[in-house]
Order: C-alpha cells, then sequence, then structure tokens
C-alpha cells in the first residue's frame, strides 16, 4: 500500500518515559535503560515511517532533567554522544532529516558541533522528519521566542500589528514544522512536563502503562488506532 493511503497522523510526539523503572524492575543500573531506550527510538522511527507517520519528535532530555544525579547526566550525556555520532550514517540511510530542538547551549562544544554536522547533513532528506528534543523546555523555548522577537519589534524588522500566532509560531524551534496530531507519554505518567505547550494546543493525547524500552510497533499502532478513532473538531462543531 502506498503510504499516502495509510491511516497515520502527520506528525506523532512522544514523551520517553519509564527507562529507569525499566531497569530497576531487572535489577540494573538505571543506564542500562537509557541504552535500552535509545535502541527503541532507533527502532520507532523505522516503524513510524512505515505506519505513515511523516514527522517523529522525541522529548530525549529536558531543561529540567539536569537536576538528577550527576552521575547519571553523565551516563546520559555519554550516549547522547553517541547515538548522535551514529546518526549522520543510520538517518542517511533510512533518507530522514534529523532536527535538535531546545537551547544547545549549554551542551559540550564537540556535541553542538556534532548536532549542526547532523543537521546539515540530513536536511536534504525527504523521508521521516525527526526532531530530537535536547535540553528542551517549553517555557524555555517561549521565552527565547519571545526575546528574538522584541529584538526584532526593537530594530523595526517587524511591526507590532503584524504579531500573529503565525509570526510568533516563526520563532519557536518548530518552526517550519507542523504541529503535533498525536502526543503519547509511556510508563503511566499523565501530564506534559513542559514539552511543546505551545504546539500542543489542539493535540490528541495518549497515555499508555507501557515503560519506553517495551514500547513498540504493536504499541505505536495502538495509539494510532486510538487517534483515528477521534473526533478532531479544533474548537468548532460538525
Amino acid at each position: 500500500m502506498d503510504r499516502s493511503q495509510l491511516q497515520a497522523p502527520n506528525h506523532v510526539a512522544i514523551i520517553l518515559d519509564g527507562n529507569g523503572r525499566w531497569a530497576k524492575k531487572r535489577h540494573l543500573p538505571r543506564t542500562a535503560g537509557h541504552v535500552e531506550g535509545a535502541k527503541t527510538v532507533e527502532q520507532i522511527c523505522e516503524d513510524a515511517y512505515n505506519l505513515g507517520v511523516n514527522y517523529l519528535t522525541v522529548y530525549a532530555f529536558s531543561t529540567e532533567n539536569w537536576k538528577r544525579p550527576e552521575d547519571e547526566v553523565t551516563s546520559l550525556m555519554v550516549l547522547l554522544r553517541k547515538y548522535l555520532q551514529n546518526c549522520i550514517k543510520r538517518s542517511n540511510k533510512n533518507n530522514m532529516a534529523v532536527k535538535v530542538i531546545g537551547d544547545i547551549s549549554r551542551l559540550e562544544p564537540d556535541l553542538q558541533d556534532t548536532i549542526r554536522e547532523l543537521e546539515e547533513a540530513t536536511k536534504a532528506n525527504t523521508g521521516l522528519h525527526f526532531q530530537v528534543a535536547l535540553n528542551y523546555g517549553s517555557r524555555d523555548e517561549m521565552i527565547r521566542a519571545m526575546r528574538a522577537m522584541g529584538k526584532d519589534l526593537q530594530e523595526g524588522k517587524i511591526q507590532l500589528d503584524q504579531v500573529s500566532e503565525e509570526t510568533y509560531a516563526s520563532y519557536l524551534d518548530t518552526r517550519g514544522i507542523p504541529d503535533p496530531d498525536l502526543m503519547i507519554r509511556t510508563s503511566g505518567e499523565e501530564r506534559l512536563s513542559n514539552f511543546m505547550l505551545w504546539q500542543l494546543a489542539y493535540t490528541e493525547f495518549y497515555f499508555t502503562d507501557v515503560l519506553w524500552p517495551d514500547f513498540d510497533k504493536a504499541e505505536l499502532q495502538k495509539a494510532i488506532d486510538y487517534y483515528n478513532g477521534r473526533d478532531r473538531r479544533y474548537g468548532g462543531v460538525k
């Protein structure tokens, strides 16, 4: 079947939750859960595209995650470095365009360089558009957007009466990316945790008790089936 005939949301966003609990259940260090979770991300990218999804955004590391124990943060950065280094070859092989959203200035310089290299090397790919949220917090994103827009207002690049939802959205990290149609959160938690607060205004939410490392194509299909059963009115009446 042609991908255009598949019934799937155009953009799926996922809060990856439960790596630590997955490891604890198996009497493994939390880092083992993060390693397994990274493998799940790779597989879900492929599964999502095969099911008809065009955009996939994952919440990998939040602005609040720096509060975690130092050894865990260090391990996450090591895992992230390895993941990003392998991502260029894997993304080009799978025709996947990768973009990082969030404030990467707090990351180590070599990580920042790798991110820019990855985005440049994959920007022409025409398959899945894959966004990774790193050092991302929606409130931080919106403040950064307001500062940038305020600067342009002061410099006369835009006029106050020109400011609209579309204008503001063009200053967000997700500019040029359609808003998510479906947001999935794993591990039984039912909150947004400062994730894409602007972009999720009319998104359908799907919560599952499945821990992220155990999330697979069948679980993704369940979420898509749930989405397809929703009546999306965007505030209107049908």
